[in-house]
């Protein structure tokens, strides 16, 4: 069944992940900075029943309901990781989210301009996966919520969670399926939030259409200027460069050309990174580790 069907049947899927692990056994010696589990990473494969909009829409959505909940909830951290408080989402609140989403569901998101969907479909994305985390909360993460395959073959990301236009959508269909192959902008990465400490920031007001240029660069900078994102540490005569993994993971994202993919990865870290450190990238040639914490971004488990 071609990718743009609408239920791709699950053998596929298992045969596809028994072939990744083979190639991912005999690749292992290759893999350098990247690591074992980015060959296990979703790949950009383009839904094409979601290509349709229209260019001419002057349909602005509406958020303020989704934008009032996240301030009432998504907590700025010492540390520089905002992070949401779980534990206090009381029955009304939580309503008010089943609710938002609820709406969300019901829009038809194909007769939307580019921009008014890619703020859709990210504030789509980070909605469900909140819900989805109050549904098992408490959880230590997000990977500890087991609905039957995903990244890894653990996690909720191949389950549906949502339905759009008649049509059931996983969390990987609206990242892999839809943001990446349609927009190709690295800076989606930035945008969706996997409830993770390790992940960029979960913002705390709605992506809009109207400012969607100006607010991935001012996330994609507090990212990378984070040590999370990036870090570089002088080790006798030369340094060494630990990044996060969401650039392994997706490295053709940010690949300049094919088989370029960590000299783009170290481009775009200089793009955003601060002068002092852009100075350091441009003369370093190689990545030497990367890592991410799953560990759940909760308020109430601040170190």
């Amino acid at each position: 069944m071609p990718i743009g069907s609408d239920q791709p049947p699950d053998l596929s899927r298992a045969r596809a992940s028994r072939r990744a692990v083979i190639a991912g056994a005999l690749a292992l010696p290759l893999m350098g900075f990247k690591g074992f589990d980015s060959l296990f990473a979703p790949k950009a494969e383009l839904w094409e029943r979601w290509q349709q909009h229209d260019p001419s829409s002057s349909v602005a959505l509406d958020w303020s309901d989704w934008d009032a909940w996240l301030g009432r909830h998504v907590m700025a951290g010492p540390d520089g990781i905002n992070r949401f408080d779980y534990s206090e989402i009381n029955g009304a609140e939580r309503a008010a989210l089943d609710a938002i989403i609820d709406r969300l569901a019901a829009v038809t998101v194909s007769t939307l301009n580019r921009d008014q969907q890619f703020a859709y479909w990210v504030n789509l994305y980070n909605a469900v996966t909140l819900r989805l985390v109050l549904d098992h909360y408490p959880v230590e993460s997000i990977r500890d919520i087991k609905l039957g395959g995903g990244f890894f073959a653990a996690g909720p990301w191949d389950t549906a969670l949502v339905t759009v236009e008649d049509t059931a959508l996983t969390l990987n269909d609206i990242e892999h399926r839809i943001l990446r192959p349609i927009w190709r902008d690295p800076r989606i990465h930035y945008a969706v939030n996997c409830a993770s400490l390790g992940c960029p920031n979960l913002k705390p007001e709605a992506w809009v259409a109207e400012s969607l240029d100006t607010d991935l660069d001012a996330a994609a900078r507090a990212f990378v200027r984070h040590p999370r994102g990036l870090s570089i540490e002088r080790r006798a005569d030369t340094f060494r460069v630990r990044i996060s993994k969401i650039y392994t993971w997706f490295d053709d994202d940010f690949a300049t050309a094919p088989g370029q993919s960590e000299r783009g990865i170290l481009e775009h870290l200089q793009r955003y990174a601060a002068p002092e450190t852009a100075q350091q990238l441009a003369e370093l040639a190689r990545i030497d580790s990367s890592d991410y914490d799953w560990s759940l971004n909760d308020a109430g488990r601040v170190d």
